[in-house]
C-alpha cells in the first residue's frame, strides 16, 4: 500500500511540475535546443539570456537568430563553444516553431 501511495504521489508531482513548465520550453525541450543550450549557464551554446544581451537593442536581431538557427551557424561564440557549430534546424522544426523559439530567447532581455 505504501508503495502503490509513494508511486501515485511521485506521478502526480511530475505531472503537476510538466504542466508547470512554460510553454517555449517545452518546445525548446521538443525542438532539440536543450540539448545544447540552457536559460542562463553555457552548456555546449551560449545560455539564452547571454544571446539575449548580445543581441539587445539590435533591430535586425530577430531576423538574424531566425537565420542562425534555420541554417545553422558558426564562428559567432567561439569563444564560448570553442568552435562547435550551431546545426541548421529547418526543415526538422517549423519555421514557426523558430519564430517562437527566437521570440522567446529575445525576450529574456
Amino acid at each position: 500500500m505504501r508503495l502503490r501511495l509513494a508511486a501515485v504521489l511521485s506521478l502526480s508531482f511530475a505531472a503537476g511540475a510538466a504542466a508547470a513548465e512554460p510553454a517555449d520550453m517545452s518546445l525548446a525541450k521538443a525542438s532539440g535546443c536543450t540539448a545544447c543550450h540552457a536559460l542562463d549557464v553555457k552548456i555546449v551554446g551560449p545560455a539564452w539570456k547571454d544571446v539575449a544581451a548580445r543581441y539587445k537593442g539590435d533591430p535586425n536581431a530577430r531576423a538574424t537568430l531566425i537565420g542562425k538557427v534555420k541554417n545553422g551557424s558558426r564562428g559567432a561564440w567561439t569563444e564560448v563553444t570553442g568552435g562547435v557549430p550551431m546545426p541548421p534546424y529547418s526543415p526538422r522544426v517549423s519555421d514557426a516553431d523558430i519564430e517562437k523559439l527566437v521570440d522567446f530567447i529575445l525576450g529574456l532581455q
